[in-house]
């Protein structure tokens, strides 16, 4: 495997597929038969090009300065950012390329050597460019962000966003401690989260034997909040992967009941196959689509109600990095929309004095208080008594958001 040229055509796939990067870069390295070294720079190149899109778009109109057809733009990215962004040789970067370009040959080599020539200039370009330009993120995300928390933090958080996202593990305490799982590497790292360890790479048995699960620590804020009791029945009505409906099996020692639903035949594959691995008993795992219908579940059947809804992801865009290239204005009001829906079908199964978290990862007004309120608004038996939030730019972990109501 070509790792440029698998990587080109894993950035032509997604352009045109529309698929989730990390879906589109999964089947590439599936395709492909390489050494460690070339799958680790398709990764980069991969997620580099996606991450930084809106600069490299701009430095490629600054060097061309006419229509480009798509492929020749393509190329164009990737070598640009081999320039500016990784430490391949100048002639490396340049050559490799230019191999691939095929008809556009002389176009793209004679670019890309004036990329090198006018590096300064170009770099002094994007330095005087708007923030979207200079953080590659769509100008209306820039605009909602500093409507809602200054333009201060919202440089630091599109700063975090291009940042690589280091490994957080949760242990499983099914089956053990974290201070045990500490122990058996020494690569893990203690944090400032309870539950949660830091790794560099995840030892192989950790993952075999069902030891832990891959997540951040801001995906355990709602399930710590809903505070599931051994034999409650609970339900977690959109618990794929399972990483927190797995957490809160931990919480209730495996005993009572914790049904896991959620709307996709295929996420429900991943579901049991994570929630079997890890060893988790008490939980069946049952396909609803919430926005259709409420299942057969009875009223008042669940002593407590997770709900993690759909929402658009803005908390986690450092981990999903083509999650702000698919975002539109309209589509915060219309998930706002949906995740309502949801709620609204979810709360008649909740019994009296029991408790409900409405959980997001984004970090919306709209999609996390807007609701929140409007629940407690319409449901005049729902007290909301809490609510918890974690910001990037604040807090060092990713963006999540959850809010706790209590029928009286």
């Amino acid at each position: 495997m070509n790792a440029r040229s698998a990587c080109l055509d894993a950035l032509t796939a997604w352009e045109s597929e529309g698929a989730f990067a990390d879906e589109v870069l999964h089947r590439e390295l599936e395709r492909g038969h390489a050494a460690a070294p070339d799958r680790a720079l398709l990764t980069e190149l991969f997620y580099g090009v996606i991450r930084h899109l809106g600069r490299l778009d701009f430095l490629v109109d600054q060097l061309a300065e006419r229509a480009l057809d798509e492929r020749t733009r393509r190329l164009l990215r990737l070598g640009v950012y081999q320039i500016f962004d990784t430490r391949i040789p100048p002639h490396a970067a340049v050559h490799e390329t230019v191999e691939l370009a095929g008809r556009s040959r002389s176009l793209v080599n004679a670019l890309l050597r004036r990329c090198l020539r006018e590096k300064e200039a170009l770099a002094a370009r994007v330095a005087a460019a708007n923030l979207a330009i200079r953080r590659s993120h769509p100008a209306h995300l820039i605009e909602r962000w500093e409507r809602t928390f200054g333009e201060s933090d919202t440089e630091m958080l599109t700063s975090w966003n291009n940042s690589p996202a280091p490994i957080y593990v949760t242990a499983n305490a099914l089956k053990v401690t974290p201070g045990e799982l500490r122990q058996s590497s020494p690569a893990a790292k203690e944090t400032e989260h309870e539950y949660s360890l830091r790794v560099a790479q995840i030892p192989f048995l950790w993952i075999a034997n069902g030891l832990c699960y891959v997540q951040d620590p801001s995906t355990l804020i709602a399930p710590l909040l809903l505070d599931p009791q051994p034999g409650e029945r609970v339900l977690d009505a959109c618990a794929a992967p399972g990483g927190k409906a797995a957490f809160m099996a931990g919480l209730m020692r495996d005993t009572g009941e914790l049904i896991a639903c959620d709307a996709s035949s295929a996420r429900l594959v991943r579901l049991r196959q994570n929630l079997e691995r890890l060893g988790v008993t008490c939980a069946p795992v049952r396909q609803v689509d919430w926005e259709q219908s409420a299942g057969d579940f009875a009223a008042g059947s669940f002593d407590r109600i997770l709900v993690d809804a759909p929402c658009t992801n803005t908390g986690v865009i450092r981990r999903r990095i083509d999650v702000k290239w698919r975002l539109h204005p309209e589509e915060f009001a219309k998930l706002a929309e949906r995740q309502l829906a949801i709620i609204r079908r979810v709360i008649p199964l909740l019994r009296s004095g029991g408790r409900l978290v409405y959980s997001t990862c984004s970090l919306e007004p709209e999609e996390n208080e807007g609701v929140a309120g409007q629940i407690a608004t319409e449901f005049s038996d729902l007290d909301l008594v809490e609510t918890r939030q974690s910001l990037p730019f604040r807090d060092g972990i990713d963006g999540g958001f959850a809010a706790l109501l209590v029928r009286r």
